[in-house]
């Protein structure tokens, strides 16, 4: 944990700027409960071009939530940063669940993941807010790096999952 918190103490000590810690939270934000993914399948269900991505990015954050929320945090039980160096001042509401790993990387990588395998272009501009909501969870110290990298791991296999799920079940849906 010292390397990582290590790595906490240099992005505090180097990035550290008026606009990012205006920035963060409005990033960070863009992840809370997985709102702009939800949305955004949500809105690909609408259009049968897209209907498949946005089913395939439905289910992969339903499995990214169980994986992340329901089964690792409370197995894992791990104490974010922000308890163990209260010196830090967090530019966000302290989070009240454990930190391991990252729901919300994982929610976007998730969402990435599953646009990916669907062929869906919309995948690049999602992968770019997936990596600056992971960074912003190590900006606003709330997260340590290993979480945010397990989070994207299981986010990125979640949405495969989903992708992987639809595309048995989709050739059903066509028949119908």
């Amino acid at each position: 944990m010292g390397f990582e918190l290590s790595v906490l103490a240099w992005i505090q000590f180097h990035l550290r700027s008026g606009f990012l810690d205006a920035a963060m939270p409005l990033v960070t934000k863009l992840g809370n409960g997985g709102a702009i993914w939800l949305g955004c399948a949500v809105v690909l269900l609408f259009f049968p071009k897209t209907r498949k991505a946005g089913a395939a990015m439905a289910v992969g954050l339903v499995l990214e939530v169980l994986c992340c929320n329901v089964l690792l945090k409370p197995l894992v039980a791990r104490v974010r940063p922000c308890d163990v160096n209260t010196a830090v001042q967090l530019l966000v509401a302290r989070p009240t669940d454990f930190s391991f790993p990252s729901g919300h990387t994982g929610a976007s990588f998730a969402a990435v993941s599953a646009l990916y395998f669907s062929k869906n272009k919309l995948w690049i501009p999602a992968f770019v807010l997936a990596i600056c909501i992971g960074f912003s969870r190590l900006y606003l110290y709330v997260h340590y790096p290993s979480d945010v990298l397990a989070g994207a791991l299981v986010g990125a296999i979640a949405g495969w999952g989903g992708w992987k799920l639809i595309s048995i079940v989709h050739p059903k849906w066509q028949r119908q």
